[in-house]
């Protein structure tokens, strides 16, 4: 199998959004659904992960009559950091919550404070009914670091590898990451996923350096698709009132420009400041994307083919 399609599920940054004035470009918070070679990956498990669960439930039981006789589901998780926005649908995603799903969560952990434990803490426990060990689904949680890659080769499950051995067979799916420090508290983690000559870069929370960054142009040169932190407007970063500066977020010009130094193909503005409502996104779309083809207004349900 050669599909590689991504679909916006949640663009929102911060909250999540229920509202009238929110519904043509949507309210859920960050998650993108990634379908590549035959693997699921899911970047972020904000509350947009919650609809990938409600598709993935409904076709397990259209599977077969009987349980045991469905075809499972396995999905990869990659977490850009462990922000709340980024983590809220995680705890409702129905397939962790049956005995035959396979979930394997990547995103930074360290050997004293391990994401595993981060995410018992911060969404199991005492902010819902179960604690992570309670949960139905056949769950790995690994820990990565900039120095490794996550390999997937037909038919296996993912693997975490040196990324200095990393050698890309054609069918392979690679995903690489590198640790921007510039998201308060602890950085964030970008990510890049490669197939058949095709890429994917997933950069949300980045805050761009004064200039330019050097090492995240690098990392996202010439990739097919840029999904670029766009939380800002130009004007609300720097408000003398309520300047921005320092939030981790990116405006629309400060993601145009990384595109020009990526020589992205195409860009998609991501992570949406949750004030702004359809009227508003729907003017910035008409000054920064009516006039290219590559230029894009992420919204729920988008999808692109890469096939």
């Amino acid at each position: 199998m050669s599909e590689f399609k991504i679909k916006f599920r949640g663009v929102r940054g911060s909250f999540p959004v229920a509202d009238k004035n929110f519904l043509k470009f949507g309210g859920n918070t960050s998650c993108v659904e990634v379908n590549v070679g035959g693997h699921l990956i899911i970047l972020d498990a904000g509350t947009g992960i919650v609809g990938v669960g409600d598709d993935l439930m409904q076709d397990y039981i259209a599977s077969a009559v009987r349980p045991e006789d469905r075809k499972e589901i396995h999905a990869t998780v990659l977490i850009s950091h462990i922000h709340q926005d980024h983590l809220l649908g995680l705890t409702f995603f129905k397939p962790i919550h049956i005995n035959s799903a396979k979930l394997m969560i990547f995103g930074e952990g360290t050997p004293d404070y391990p994401l595993a434990k981060s995410l018992s803490e911060l969404i199991f426990g005492k902010t819902f009914p179960l604690d992570l060990g309670d949960i139905a689904c056949k769950l790995e949680i690994r820990d990565i670091c900039d120095e490794q890659a996550i390999l997937i080769k037909p038919a296996q499950k993912p693997e975490l590898v040196k990324l200095s051995d990393v050698e890309q067979g054609k069918d392979d799916i690679l995903i690489t990451f590198y640790k921007s420090f510039v998201h308060p508290q602890d950085g964030v983690m970008i990510y890049k996923i490669s197939y058949k000559g095709k890429s994917v870069v997933f950069a949300t929370d980045k805050e761009c350096y004064f200039g330019g960054d050097s090492k995240f142009a690098k990392f996202a040169k010439g990739c097919d698709i840029l999904i670029h932190d766009a939380q800002y407007t130009t004007e609300d970063y720097l408000s003398p009132h309520s300047p921005k500066q320092g939030y981790g977020h990116s405006t629309y010009d400060m993601a145009v420009e990384v595109m020009k130094q990526t020589k992205a193909k195409s860009l998609v503005f991501f992570h949406y400041d949750p004030s702004y409502d359809d009227t508003k996104l729907s003017r910035i779309k008409e000054h920064y994307a009516s006039g290219s083809q590559n230029i894009h207004m992420a919204y729920e349900g988008l999808e692109f083919d890469l096939s």
